[in-house]
């Protein structure tokens, strides 16, 4: 890309997007359901093995379409069955290909805590995850203010719903600890870029503390790569192009999960 990064071009088009929303936050508040959520955070502190959140996910802007005919419903269905602990989905349409609909979907297909994948840069995103049936929300310290991962943060607990707070060096972790961050990641692909450093979250595990659900994404594709993150310490991985792209999810899943 010229000019602009990924990341750029996508935080552009949300906060372009959150300025034309007129809804009020206030009377969005009143829509949220007061319903418990399925404890997201709670699901990956459980497994007595290393976690996995399987990831629904159609596109990708530096790769383009990943699975053209993917259903929701279905993949969602096959990742329960492989023992997966939680599912992610994308829900951003214009460069994912991702929707809401999806997650709804997903919520009906299965009984796992689901993280809507999106880019969450107003209050309103995250009343919109709990309203559509998300348990947890992203947070990406790279996308957002230190203000503004309060306020989010602050909101996400007060809704009673889970915020992975996505890091991707130690200064980003050093920043997610210092607002009560309990979900860390720690993204090993370059959001400027797209590119994956497959050592990334290796390198940074002993900057979170212990008592800090760790969760490593991207860049994740076999079980040695898996082994090696649970070895330095994260409790979860997050795996979303080698299950889409692969003709059987269920094997990769099951052989994590032996580790």
């Amino acid at each position: 890309m010229t000019g602009s990064t990924y990341l750029d071009t996508i935080l552009a088009f949300h906060r372009s997007r959150t300025e034309n929303d007129l809804r009020s936050l206030n009377e969005l508040l009143e829509l949220v359901p007061k319903v418990s959520s399925r404890g997201f955070s709670d699901r990956l502190k459980q497994e007595s093995s290393l976690s996995v959140i399987a990831e629904i996910k159609r596109q990708s802007p530096s790769k383009g379409i990943l699975r053209a005919d993917l259903d929701p419903s279905s993949l969602a269905q096959e990742y329960e069955a492989s023992g997966a602990a939680c599912i992610s989905v994308l829900t951003d349409t214009e460069h994912f290909s991702g929707s809401e609909a999806d997650l709804r979907l997903v919520r009906k297909a299965v009984n796992l805590p689901i993280l809507r994948k999106d880019f969450t840069v107003d209050p309103r995103d995250i009343c919109d995850a709990k309203i559509m049936g998300a348990d947890c929300v992203l947070l990406i310290v790279s996308a957002l203010e230190r203000s503004e991962l309060i306020e989010l943060h602050e909101l996400a607990i007060n809704l009673g719903i889970d915020a992975l707070v996505e890091t991707h060096d130690e200064r980003e972790i050093e920043i997610a600890l210092g607002i009560g961050a309990k979900l860390i990641g720690v993204n090993q692909r370059d959001l400027k870029t797209f590119q994956v450093d497959q050592t990334r979250a290796i390198r940074v595990a002993e900057e979170i503390p212990q008592g800090i659900v760790k969760v490593a994404e991207s860049g994740i594709k076999n079980p040695k790569d898996a082994k090696a993150l649970a070895d330095a310490g994260y409790d979860a991985v997050l795996i979303g192009e080698a299950l889409v792209i692969s003709e059987n999810p269920r094997q990769i899943i099951k052989e994590l999960k032996e580790l």
